[in-house]
């Protein structure tokens, strides 16, 4: 079906609804991990609220419109504010995911997650799991008790996403104010409003307008990042290895990256325009990759790619550029090169690729 309908609709336009499947007939999975999505206000007129407050099936209760698209088998996973999610949480996602995908009567994957990590649990299933069945994140900007909450209007176009042919082979996706962007590409970009999910450097995959998906591009074609690459059955359960984040700023001294050398495995540099920081950060940088650390340099800016030998001398130093991967997914892709135990040259080629 997939096929037939690629090739008689355009990828930049919806398929018409002929050519689409019974959607009632479908089964989608979603699994609930908490966050804003499924949280309460603490007080009628307050901006404060309290995230994971309410269960899966009280959150479907407020999408009936599902009836129409799929047989929604709602699950919790876990009810916690993304603020909090953890490589235990992850682990037991990625392998409920994986067999769910490889269920015969499973059409596609949702997943109800908090957006403050909402961009690194995406790129981490992308990562870990075979890029079959769709799987399509979502949250909400605002709690399910505020007025004209999104978290409804996200899951309908979540389900929708999951429903359509067009999003298999395509990677995880992030459904968010009627878009769909890849894992590897979409970021947080503000910590307000209902826009606050953005592609800066690939743009957008796709839109969703009420229950009809549009994707902008082959999903051969699609940059969906990794395919696979660290096996969910080599992951341990626990112990994974360290990576901090170290933020430049002006006047930056070494001591913080000092400091982390001595407990971590791996430390990413938000650094400042190119990848760049003090020459005092630089020299804690080069010291800490000397003593095994590995260093890898990204941007604080948001956007742009981080390319090797720019303003700052990765051979001399030991350095892993970042490309175009923002620092907390380029900690995602370290830790699990680190468990793989690739040597450094492993793990360039992998932020180079994915």
């Amino acid at each position: 079906m997939a096929t037939s309908i690629s090739t008689r609709c355009s990828s930049a336009r919806v398929c018409p609804e002929s050519s689409m499947p019974d959607r009632r007939q479908a089964r989608i999975a979603l699994i609930a991990t908490g966050g804003t999505i499924a949280g309460a206000q603490t007080g009628e007129l307050s901006g404060g609220y309290r995230a994971g407050a309410l269960s899966v099936d009280t959150l479907l209760e407020a999408v009936p419109s599902l009836a129409g698209l799929a047989r929604v088998e709602p699950e919790q996973l876990v009810n916690v504010g993304s603020q909090n999610m953890s490589y235990a949480v992850w682990h037991a996602l990625a392998r409920r995911v994986d067999e769910l995908m490889r269920a015969d009567d499973i059409t596609g994957i949702v997943i109800t997650h908090g957006t403050d990590t909402l961009e690194e649990t995406a790129y981490f299933l992308s990562l870990v799991l075979p890029h079959t069945k769709p799987v399509v994140l979502v949250g909400a900007m605002r709690p399910a008790t505020a007025m004209s909450a999104d978290g409804p209007r996200n899951i309908h176009s979540a389900v929708a996403v999951a429903v359509s042919p067009q999003s298999a082979n395509r990677g995880p996706l992030v459904v968010m104010n009627d878009e769909v962007h890849y894992a590897r590409h979409v970021q947080k970009m503000a910590c307000g409003g209902v826009d606050a999910f953005d592609s800066p450097n690939a743009g957008r995959a796709g839109v969703v307008r009420g229950s009809r998906v549009s994707f902008y591009g082959r999903a051969d074609i699609a940059s969906a990042a990794a395919d696979n690459v660290f096996p969910l059955s080599q992951l341990p359960a626990t112990v994974w290895p360290r990576v901090e984040i170290a933020y430049a700023c002006a006047d930056m001294d070494g001591l913080l990256i000092d400091f982390m050398a001595t407990h971590a495995q791996g430390i990413v540099l938000a650094g400042v325009g190119d990848g760049n920081a003090t020459d005092a950060a630089v020299d804690a940088m080069m010291n800490a990759s000397r003593s095994g650390v590995a260093v890898v340099r990204s941007t604080r800016t948001g956007s742009g790619s981080v390319g090797r030998n720019i303003e700052v001398d990765d051979d001399h130093g030991g350095f892993i550029a970042a490309y175009e991967l923002n620092p907390q997914k380029a900690r995602v892709l370290l830790t699990l090169a680190l468990m793989a135990k690739r040597d450094r040259a492993e793990i360039q080629a992998l932020f180079e690729r994915y």
